[in-house]
């Protein structure tokens, strides 16, 4: 990987006991902070989780069972100036419990003519349907998009190609409440879109974006309704943040002096259905904005928070019901803030874990 490396913002997960998991890819595995106790305040780690040769760059889903899918690129050295490039992913199936083992799902390019071209990957994105099944989709060498599924029985098909051209950045996937699929893969000025009309794993083209620059690696989306999904990114050109529907305009956020992607979060907050998004703002801190859901028009307020962080920070609801915010210091050591028990979005002190 030349370039580098885009931040993630799902990197905070509520397990099926109420209790938080927190990762970050570093060199030769993954690190892992996991709350001791529902609400916190204690955590325990960090805890190494090795994965030699992981790029440091993660894709985490959940199933509906509660199991967390981390998905990743490998990278090993080959013959001669050979990289041996493939997908992995490795599976959590209880808050705290080790990970087990990681499992290669290769690449599209597996024959001795074609090989080389692994080393040519995007970085993968991950999603698990309602039935529990997987599926993963990378921008491929031809500057498509090629997806592999996950058939009930656990049996993975083969790699296909679901087309494309001139795809330049991470592939974004997302999955609305009635367990559909869509993919986005942002080209130099548009945005390549596959959406399902039906569960399984076919994929058909959709309508492309027109008229958009987006920012490597800040595509995240949250449902903002039981067939909507929105879908957020960074403007390549000004940096602003913007929030997308189908059938919509793009519509500017403002926070366009922060960096890469933005962690999303939809939660009453004084009874009002509202969207909440954590950016890193000019400063290197976190800054926390909110928003009546689907309704950007109202516009929103950027309030910075905590210390300087390392990426990107990540939000989630604790098994108490309270808003987290977290983010990796630059020492490395996880920083945590929960909402206080009061009206509004005012948030505690943050705590270094």
């Amino acid at each position: 990987m030349k370039d580098p490396v885009p931040p993630t913002a799902d990197w905070l997960v509520r397990g099926k006991d109420g209790r938080l998991t927190a990762y970050a890819p570093v060199d030769g595995g993954v690190l892992r902070w996991t709350e001791k106790n529902v609400g916190g305040p204690e955590w325990s780690g960090p805890e190494l989780l090795p994965a030699p040769g992981l790029v440091p760059h993660l894709s985490i889903v959940q199933s509906p069972e509660g199991y967390v899918f981390l998905t990743g690129l490998r990278r090993l050295p080959g013959g001669g100036d050979h990289v041996d490039a493939s997908i992995v992913y490795a599976v959590q199936y209880q808050t705290g419990r080790p990970l087990r083992d990681w499992h290669s799902l290769n690449s599209p390019y597996t024959s001795k003519d074609n090989r080389h071209l692994a080393a040519e990957l995007g970085l993968p994105s991950a999603l698990v349907d309602p039935e529990g099944s997987m599926h993963m989709f990378v921008r491929n060498a031809g500057r498509g998009v090629s997806g592999r599924s996950q058939e009930t029985t656990g049996r993975w098909k083969g790699w296909g190609d679901i087309k494309g051209s001139g795809v330049s950045g991470t592939v974004a996937v997302t999955v609305n409440d009635a367990g559909l699929a869509e993919v986005s893969a942002p080209c130099a000025d548009h945005v390549l879109r596959w959406s399902q009309k039906e569960p399984g794993w076919r994929m058909p083209r959709a309508d492309e974006l027109t008229e958009v620059s987006v920012a490597d690696g800040t595509f995240t989306a949250t449902r903002t309704g039981r067939e909507t999904v929105t879908r957020f990114w960074r403007d390549a050109g000004t940096g602003e943040v913007v929030a997308w529907r189908p059938g919509d305009r793009p519509r500017p956020l403002g926070g366009g002096s922060g960096t890469g992607p933005v962690a999303l979060l939809r939660t009453p907050v004084d009874g009002v259905d509202c969207t909440l998004l954590a950016q890193r703002d000019a400063s290197g801190r976190p800054a926390l904005a909110a928003y009546p859901t689907e309704t950007e028009e109202a516009g929103l307020e950027w309030l910075p928070t905590g210390e300087v962080c390392a990426g990107a920070p990540a939000m989630a609801l604790d098994g108490l019901g309270r808003v987290v915010l977290a983010a990796i210091g630059e020492d490395g050591a996880l920083r945590v803030t929960r909402q206080k028990e009061e009206s509004g979005l005012a948030m505690e002190t943050w705590t270094r874990v």
